[in-house]
């Protein structure tokens, strides 16, 4: 049984949230501010966390980055209200997977829940039966898929399931150019709607752990106009 946290100020939103996910099988644990999540982080065995923006004492932006900080890779979703479009890229830029605008549908809620959960699980954050396939070279970069384990000049580099999907879809097709859309349409396994940034932000993340000089990558190229490919190396 997966764990989900809950963090919102709201009472009233982190009840709906607790039903909408027990009814799917999930147990939930709630949090009504930054510091009470991260507490429930370092006392509870927790799979993802659903965390409102806006809070008391700390909000979901320095909670996140806190999180991260600390090494975490547990997937986190962020809970916004639409006047909030600064505070949603600031939050995928400090690590933030995910994020779900006020008021949300209960169905869209569950379905990203589930979507991140699986990339978790795939990921080896959770003990899951191991996926087949070898691993996965290009240049000084290597991706051991069956291990879930990627390292740069044999140097361990630590990447989220955002990260580790978009690389490993750009290392099985070597010199491909793709979209956005279509990068989130099969990292995200979601309708493409609005995900330039989003992908941009993830991009960008991944550049900075993979590349000598993320400023000017040698694997992580962008098309203008067209999306990103890895340029093959050897």
């Amino acid at each position: 049984m997966y764990t989900v946290l809950i963090c919102d100020d709201d009472r009233d939103i982190v009840s709906a949230l607790e039903i909408y996910l027990s009814s799917e099988g999930y147990r939930t644990v709630s949090a009504y501010n930054g510091e009470e999540a991260i507490r429930c982080v370092n006392e509870d065995n927790i799979d993802l966390i659903l965390m409102d923006i806006m809070m008391p004492q700390l909000d979901g932006i320095r909670a996140t980055a806190r999180l991260r900080e600390s090494g975490g890779n547990i997937p986190i979703i962020l809970l916004t209200a639409k006047s909030e479009d600064t505070d949603k890229v600031l939050g995928l830029n400090i690590g933030a997977d995910d994020y779900i605008t006020k008021p949300f549908n209960p169905i869209e809620v569950i379905a990203r829940v589930k979507s991140q959960l699986r990339r978790y699980t795939t990921l080896g954050g959770r003990t899951t039966v191991d996926s087949p396939g070898g691993a996965l070279r290009n240049g000084s970069i290597i991706m051991d898929d069956e291990a879930k384990a990627v390292t740069v000049d044999g140097e361990s580099v630590s990447l989220t399931p955002i990260e580790y999907n978009i690389l490993r879809l750009l290392m099985k097709n070597l010199g491909r150019v793709y979209s956005t859309a279509q990068i989130y349409e099969q990292v995200w396994n979601d309708p493409a709607l609005g995900s330039e940034n989003t992908v941009a932000v993830h991009i960008r993340h991944l550049r900075e752990k993979i590349e000598i000089d993320p400023a000017n990558p040698r694997y992580l190229k962008v098309v203008w106009g067209l999306g990103y490919k890895m340029e093959k190396m050897t």
